[in-house]
């Protein structure tokens, strides 16, 4: 099979940018093989960033507007990428922004038209990856494992640190997946809290002491109690995990201190059915030393972190792959990650050679 060469856009819960990952895809002998080619993170304008944090308040005319808006500002910084680079893709396959995440009510969204930015780029284009999945039944998310499943078979497990921490693994010739729980969304919220952007490295974490009431309450949440499939968003975060942290009067470094050994627990406790195993670890994440360090002191797994491009870029790398197995009409979301009726096909795709009739 020839090279099929793919540009895959993913924006997190996190915000902390659009990161841009082009790609080459190609089938040796049944199996996958992937290339990274180039790769970019663009930061958002602080307006822009603003309004896609409060993009959940706005009416559904003003939300309608931020749809199209953003998509236009993706669709120009591909362009500004593919000038850059002098290589243009196949197509697109754009994450988009998650605005509303409430798969008990079959409810999701992600923002940033794909009618924009194929009108902009003159690309096609495919968005929209979840809606299928939750029509029939599923969360909806995550979507990567398929990614994880054709591209990183060589792992037990992937975890991916950004604004929620998930995991897939190998069961039975099944792919399984969830969300863990919230990592670098509550991190940076207590960082804001203390007039930071983040806490680089964990280095204001770890001036800080466990809070043991504050994490026997984050511990006892009941969502950790629900068997997978299941997934996490930000409406979870805020009435659940937020309302917690802001209960305890504990100090801001004892409770980032406190959320860092939160995490790690949830991860080590996640992976610890399986004793022994490679454990792939990606995302913004990876780059937090100290909180690799705590995962590290509770796991029992060979922590692997890969080379910069793979922990920065995994994702937009698999939003690729996905957007190709969905040109392809095969199946890129799994019911045995999901829990929704059966495996499916999703995203919207927007032609670039539409013919008028």
């Amino acid at each position: 099979m020839k090279n099929t060469t793919g540009l895959g856009l993913m924006s997190g819960t996190s915000l902390d940018g659009l990161d841009m990952a082009l790609c080459s895809f190609r089938q040796v002998k049944n199996k996958w093989v992937y290339e990274i080619i180039s790769t970019k993170t663009v930061s958002y304008p602080d307006l822009l960033s603003k309004q896609l944090a409060e993009a959940y308040k706005y009416s559904g005319l003003k939300l309608t507007k931020l749809d199209r808006e953003y998509g236009r500002w993706l669709g120009n910084k591909v362009v500004q990428f593919i000038k850059e680079h002098s290589i243009r893709p196949s197509f697109i396959a754009s994450h988009g922004h998650t605005v509303f995440h409430q798969p008990k009510n079959r409810i999701t969204l992600q923002i940033g038209s794909g009618a924009e930015i194929l009108s902009t780029t003159g690309i096609t284009t495919i968005t929209d990856f979840r809606s299928v999945d939750m029509a029939l039944g599923g969360q909806g998310a995550p979507l990567v494992p398929v990614g994880d499943y054709l591209l990183f078979s060589d792992y037990d497990f992937c975890l991916n640190i950004g604004g929620i921490a998930n995991i897939s693994c190998g069961n039975d010739n099944n792919r399984l997946a969830w969300d863990i729980c919230p990592a670098n969304m509550a991190l940076n919220f207590i960082a804001g809290k203390m007039n930071m952007k983040m806490d680089r490295d964990g280095i204001e974490g770890k001036k800080g002491f466990v809070n043991k009431q504050l994490l026997k309450e984050l511990n006892g949440l009941e969502f950790y109690e629900i068997i997978p499939p299941k997934s996490l968003g930000r409406e979870w975060f805020e009435r659940n995990f937020l309302e917690i942290l802001s209960d305890h009067k504990a100090s801001w470094h004892d409770k980032l201190r406190t959320v860092y050994e939160h995490i790690s627990l949830m991860i080590a406790s996640t992976c610890s059915s399986y004793p022994k195993g490679r454990l792939l670890i990606t995302g913004g994440g990876a780059h937090n030393i100290f909180l690799v360090e705590r995962i590290k002191h509770h796991s029992k797994h060979d922590i692997i972190i890969p080379g910069k491009d793979i922990i920065d870029f995994k994702e937009a790398l698999i939003f690729a792959f996905l957007g190709l197995l969905r040109l392809e009409n095969k199946v890129n979301c799994l019911a045995s990650v999901t829990g929704s009726s059966k495996d499916n096909i999703g995203g919207s795709v927007y032609q670039s050679n539409i013919r008028k009739s």
